[in-house]
Order: structure tokens, then C-alpha cells, then sequence
């Protein structure tokens, strides 16, 4: 696709109807939205191998100079790996559109990679992954560019705090058991699932300098918040985020049904102030922080209707984004400067079309960036949702697709 300009001309009528019923004289609001030039998709990896991003969707991908992307490779395509299947951790060099394997793991899925993050301590060259060692769940900080371990931390990772300093962990084998897509085999932890909410398990805060861990919020800490759980079901913890400055922890608490049973929360960093989201029934699905303060869920606003809802976590001012256009449960995630975020679609109609939708936060104003066609044999525990992704500058959006056949990553590059 060449690089176009798009302008796009919001006209907001706006009519106050007084108890009479008569109309004021209130003219049209006229708003222009400069949408940035966008060029792409531009494929980054191709056959033989099945390739996608390394993290969850709205996790930074891009090292700090923007020249190199962490990503997974791997052959299968058809079933959820198991710990005997490992990928190949990589980079992908975005200028030559090359993949530069690095190491193995064990522990990854299809929805979730191995959760790669980029450290802000040495944004350009050292990560933290996931893996499986000696039948444990760890952690590795590693240097891209040498390939030599820099650290073993003995608890896997779920998020990493901006300052690169700390990381959330929470109990993949307890996510095996209830949500396997997101949880990895090999059972490196005890899932304690004989105890419905145990004391013991929930969020972990770790010092990355030290490799000690707090609990800061057990499972049985949040009991009280949740509806009550169907016979034979335990609760789990999932999706986990630091806020922009790192003073707040974002969380899902679920059990099956997840439907009917999941519950949005937030925390402060050591573990003061937790606070459930919304009110019952509202449940929760996808997220990001805009800042550190107003945080985004898809959810079901007022029971009715999934949207992409944003608030403030203490004032609880819940408002629906897109004006009626992203009435769904998308991948929502925010650019860096606040003025954008990126959102997609499942596959829908018979085209099983996923679609791209960038919506400018000033004016709520909604364009396509474009629909690619889903492969049918990508489905269950390894299908491929688009899962979008800055990167640090705001400059390039990375996803996953399968339009052309296989499992690919792409980019699009913005001039804004």
C-alpha cells in the first residue's frame, strides 16, 4: 500500500432538547483529524517456518533504536505446543527483514509468545523471556546482540515494570490447567489446584536486581470481589499490566465460565489499594493504560454491551470509546504520545475478515488500516488473533496474521 493522507472531517451535531421539547440554537461542531501517513503491511517473515510476535498484544516488540523485533519461530501450526516442543527465541532485523535466532524455550504459547519484554535498564540489547528449566518455571535476562545470559530468575514473568527493575509473575501452571492457551506445559510450578482460592498463590512482585519475590495479592484476597464459582471450577489470575509510570498493577481474576466469572482489578505496586473495576456483571476482557491513572477494558458496559470503556481506576467516570464504532471486544492498546490506539477485530462475516482500526483519543474518530482474511486451519488453543503493538516512537504498529497462508509478522509504519 503507498503511503496515504488521510484527513477525515468530523461534523458532531449537536441538538439540546429542552423539557418543552424545542430545539436551542446551538450550530455544528466541526473537528479535523490529521490521521498519520501509513505505509503497509509490510511482511517481516515468511515460509518455512511459522513465526509471531514473542509477548502478549500491547507489549512493546521493538528494541529502543527500532531496528530489531523479538519474535518466535516454530513448525508447528496445528495443536498447543507441550514443553517438548520448544521455539526459537529471535530478533528480527526490520531493515533486512531477517530473523536472527538466539536461543530456545520451553515455555510459550500461542497467545501469550514467551512474554519477551525489551528492558528499559538496556532497551537495545537485554530482554527477560520465559522458559522451562530442570522442570522449572524461570525467567532469563539475556543480551540479544552476544547471546550470553545475564541472569536466571527463578519465577517466570507476566509483566515488567517500565523501570525495567521489577516484574509481575504469576502461576502458568495453574493457567495449564484452567485456560491451557495461556499456560505452558511441563507443570514448573505447583498449580495448587485441589484449593479454589489459596492463600499462598496470586500476583508476585519481583526484583529483577535480586530475584526475590512478595506476594502482594493472593487469590483469597479477592474472593470477596467475585461471583460465586460454579462446583469443580477454581479461580485463576491472567493478563497482568504495569501503568505508565509503574505505580499501579492491572489484573484479571477469572474461573469458568469466564463469561460469567471474571473480574477486573487494580493494585498499587505493593500491594495497597486494590480495587475491582467495575461494578458485577461488567466482567472484563482486554486492556492497556493510557497513562497512570485512566486504564482501558473491553467489557460488557452496563451488562448490555462489549466496548473498549476507559476511566479513571479512582474516579470510575466510565465512558465508552468510538462513538458507537467499537461496540466489541478488540485488542485495545495506546500509542506512546496518548493521541492514538490501535484496535482489532476477531475473524468476522464469511470472509472470517480481522480487521485494524486506528481512533484518534481527541476526537474519537475511527479509520481502517485493513482486513486480512484468517486462515480457517488457525483455530482453538493455536489460532491467531492480530494482537497489535506500538513501538517506543509511536512510528511503527506490529501484528500477527495468517492472511498469506501461514503465521506471519507484519508492520505498519506511520509518519506522523
Amino acid at each position: 500500500m503507498s503511503i496515504i493522507k488521510i484527513f477525515v472531517v468530523l461534523i458532531l451535531l449537536i441538538f439540546s432538547i429542552s423539557a418543552n421539547g424545542q430545539k436551542t440554537d446551538k450550530k455544528p461542531v466541526m473537528n479535523s483529524v490529521d490521521f498519520p501517513n501509513f505505509f503497509g503491511p509490510i511482511q517481516l517473515t515468511d515460509k518455512p517456518y511459522e513465526h509471531f510476535f514473542a509477548s502478549y498484544y500491547g507489549i512493546n516488540s521493538f528494541s529502543a533504536n527500532e531496528q530489531y523485533a523479538t519474535v518466535l519461530r516454530t513448525t508447528i501450526k496445528d495443536h498447543l505446543p507441550n514443553e517438548n516442543e520448544p521455539a526459537t527465541l529471535g530478533i528480527v532485523d526490520i531493515r533486512k527483514k531477517s530473523f536472527i535466532p538466539i536461543t530456545k524455550t520451553h515455555a510459550w504459547n500461542f497467545q501469550q509468545g514467551c512474554m519477551a519484554h525489551w528492558l528499559s535498564t538496556n532497551p537495545d540489547s537485554l530482554i527477560i523471556y520465559n522458559d522451562l528449566r530442570k522442570g522449572k518455571f524461570v525467567s532469563v535476562i539475556l543480551n540479544v546482540h552476544t547471546k550470553k545470559e545475564k541472569k536466571v530468575i527463578p519465577y517466570p514473568i507476566s509483566a515488567v515494570s517500565p523501570n525495567g527493575k521489577e516484574a509481575i509473575s504469576i502461576n502458568f501452571s495453574r493457567l495449564r490447567a484452567t485456560r491451557d492457551s495461556y499456560g505452558y506445559g511441563g507443570d514448573g510450578q505447583e498449580s495448587k489446584i485441589k484449593k479454589v482460592y489459596p492463600k499462598d498463590d496470586g500476583l508476585f512482585l519481583i526484583n529483577l536486581e535480586n530475584g526475590v519475590a512478595k506476594l502482594i495479592v493472593s487469590l483469597f484476597d479477592v474472593e470477596k470481589y467475585m461471583p460465586k464459582i460454579k462446583e469443580n471450577s477454581i479461580a485463576y489470575f491472567n493478563h497482568t499490566l504495569f501503568s505508565r509510570k509503574g505505580s499501579k498493577i492491572f489484573w484479571l481474576s477469572r474461573a469458568k465460565p469466564i463469561g460469567l466469572n471474571t473480574t477486573a482489578f487494580t493494585v498499587d505496586r505493593i500491594g495497597t489499594n486494590l480495587k475491582a473495576c467495575f461494578p458485577n456483571g461488567w466482567g472484563g476482557s482486554h486492556f492497556d493504560w493510557l497513562n497512570d491513572k485512566e486504564l482501558m477494558i473491553s467489557a460488557k458496559y452496563n451488562k448490555k454491551m462489549y466496548g473498549h470503556i476507559i476511566f479513571d481506576v479512582d474516579k470510575k467516570n466510565y465512558k465508552r470509546l468510538g462513538k458507537g464504532l467499537l461496540d466489541y471486544d478488540g485488542h485495545g492498546t495506546f500509542s506512546p504520545d496518548e493521541k492514538w490506539m490501535v484496535t482489532d477485530t476477531y475473524p468476522k462475516n464469511e470472509m472470517k475478515e480481522q480487521k485494524i482500526y486506528l481512533m484518534d483519543m481527541k476526537t474519537e474518530a475511527v479509520i481502517s488500516l485493513g482486513r486480512f482474511q484468517n486462515d480457517p486451519a488457525y483455530k482453538k488453543d493455536w489460532r491467531c488473533d492480530l494482537h497489535c503493538r506500538w513501538s517506543p516512537s509511536g512510528k511503527i504498529i506490529g501484528f500477527n496474521s495468517t492472511h498469506n497462508g501461514t503465521r506471519q509478522v507484519y508492520i505498519f509504519k506511520l509518519n506522523q
